[in-house]
């Protein structure tokens, strides 16, 4: 059983994002959930912003988020060479869709020049506003805007984004350069609208061994864009939020050295998040990291078991926010992430 009574105040997030000691209880953070994990735990179909809001108030969150790709007018990047699976999880989607290596639709500089681009005048920041004046008193919103690897990767292909760093420098330049003044603009303009509390990078740098392309690569290509990011996002005291899954050890003194406030994403089999705070909690918040296979997999009284031994590690000094290691997928057992959650609310008291 649920036990939590909704109290938000994005005061006790933001107190964690920027380290500055121990919050009254540790707060809850995702990326996101699936839908079909809301629309379970609210028992409705989950439509909108207001139904978003109502989920993340009622599980004990401080905040509501908005994805920039799915929420925000004319800020689409589209692509073609998804696959497509069936989702054979019990609370299924239908078909599961995922990235190839084959994708994408910029192989040459006409394709460059004839692509679609998101217009800057164009995009509508208006659901932003919307949700600010929708969410409860104490309630923020954190906005996730920033793919600076991802969408490269989504637009010329992993193959031939690979290929293209040797044989086509200037056009790999390009799509990194128009990619990156985008996403600048939006977060230039998100952390500006009053009642955003924080923004984020959401972008999977790796895989389990390594990072997705070379540190050299994302030095020249995505870490100079996070730092101006972080500098749009402090210009206005608003932390910003790493989404990064992978093994990102060869660069997480990069990634520090950007300004980034807190990192969210672990995989048991990479860094558990209490190593990863023991490593690193003095230069970044420490968000999540109850590893999303063991959620799947482990019983509830095992999640309330790790729930509280991450807790008893990760409290101390604050910079912490307790979540699953990734997201809410759809095939994480609801009762598992509410014993996750519960057991939290309980025992995450200072």
């Amino acid at each position: 059983m649920l036990n939590i009574k909704p109290e938000p105040d994005f005061n006790r997030l933001r107190k964690v994002l920027k380290r500055e000691g121990e919050p009254d209880r540790v707060p809850f953070y995702e990326l996101f959930a699936d839908k079909p994990i809301m629309e379970a735990i609210l028992g409705k179909p989950v439509e909108g912003i207001k139904d978003l809001i109502e989920y993340q108030y009622k599980l004990g969150y401080d905040y509501v988020t908005l994805s920039a790709s799915r929420h925000i007018p004319n800020f689409k990047f589209p692509t073609e060479g998804f696959g497509v699976g069936k989702d054979t999880a019990e609370l299924s989607k239908g078909e599961r869709v995922f990235n190839t290596a084959s994708m994408g639709v910029i192989h040459s500089w006409k394709d460059f020049e004839e692509y679609p681009w998101p217009v800057k005048e164009e995009i509508d920041f208006s659901p932003v506003e919307e949700a600010v004046k929708l969410v409860p008193e104490g309630m923020g919103v954190i906005v996730r805007i920033g793919h600076q690897l991802e969408y490269p990767m989504n637009l010329m292909g992993y193959e031939r984004l690979s290929y293209a760093l040797y044989d086509q420098p200037d056009l790999v330049e390009a799509v990194f350069e128009k990619v990156g003044e985008i996403f600048l603009y939006a977060y230039q303009v998100c952390a500006q609208i009053e009642g955003v509390g924080a923004l984020e990078i959401s972008d999977d740098l790796g895989f389990k061994t390594a990072t997705m392309f070379s540190p050299d690569v994302l030095r020249k290509y995505v870490f100079p864009w996070y730092k101006k990011f972080v500098q749009a996002c402090h210009k206005n005291d608003i932390p910003i939020i790493l989404h990064s899954c992978g093994n990102l050890e060869a660069v997480m003194d990069d990634i520090i050295e950007c300004g980034i406030d807190a990192k969210h994403s672990f995989e048991d089999q990479i860094i558990s998040v209490i190593d990863f705070k023991k490593k690193y909690g003095k230069d970044l918040a420490v968000l999540g990291g109850i590893d999303v296979d063991f959620l799947c997999r482990a019983s509830e009284e095992e999640i309330r078991k790790r729930t509280r031994e991450v807790l008893e590690a990760c409290m101390p000094g604050g910079g912490y926010a307790l979540g699953t290691g990734n997201s809410v997928a759809n095939y994480i057992p609801v009762n598992n992430f509410l014993a996750m959650l519960d057991e939290g609310w309980k025992v995450g008291r200072y």
